[in-house]
């Protein structure tokens, strides 16, 4: 257990707080995420969190770009541009043009930086698996399939890292 690292997608932070563990309501869930990124369990590349945008009204971008989270948060280390020429080329297509690589995002980075480690480093992404898209539309759960990489959803990433509202008693 203690090898495997999360790498989080965007959207796991951006939903959790819109949808289902708002940072007012819930804040245990955001405890617990700063908590396994210090313990190195579960970290998000700085390409990532970069995507987690908003304004002083959006509290998960304030929370994410707070000094001490988003260095507790980010990934430490560089992309590997031959894992995400490979990524892009054979994951989605190696024709993309400009419009296309704009629709995809920053996920190949994300799926490149698990590529680092196969074994020990697991996606996790709120995209569900639409093996029917081609190119610039493809899942992120799909380019990981194609690389052999492991992913999961939050709820997965919940009952593996066991969280509950008082994970802190249990420590």
């Amino acid at each position: 257990m203690k090898d495997k690292l999360f790498l989080i997608d965007a959207n796991v932070l951006i939903n959790a707080h819109n949808l289902y563990y708002p940072l007012g309501r819930v804040p245990e869930f955001w405890d617990w995420v700063l908590h396994n990124a210090n313990n190195n369990t579960l970290k998000i590349p700085s390409e990532i969190l970069d995507e987690i945008q908003g304004g002083e009204a959006d509290q998960h971008a304030v929370w994410a770009h707070n000094k001490s989270n988003k260095k507790c948060l980010t990934l430490n280390e560089q992309f590997n541009i031959n894992h995400l020429t490979k990524v892009i080329n054979e994951g989605y297509a190696p024709d993309l043009n400009e419009i296309e690589l704009e629709t995809i995002g920053k996920d190949p980075f994300l799926i490149s930086y698990a590529m680092a480690d196969i074994k020990n480093r697991i996606v996790v992404t709120n995209e569900v698996s639409k093996p029917s898209k081609r190119r610039q539309n493809r899942k992120v759960p799909d380019v990981c399939d194609h690389f052999n990489i492991k992913w999961c959803n939050v709820y997965e990433l919940l009952r593996e890292l066991d969280f509950t509202t008082s994970w802190k008693a249990h420590i």
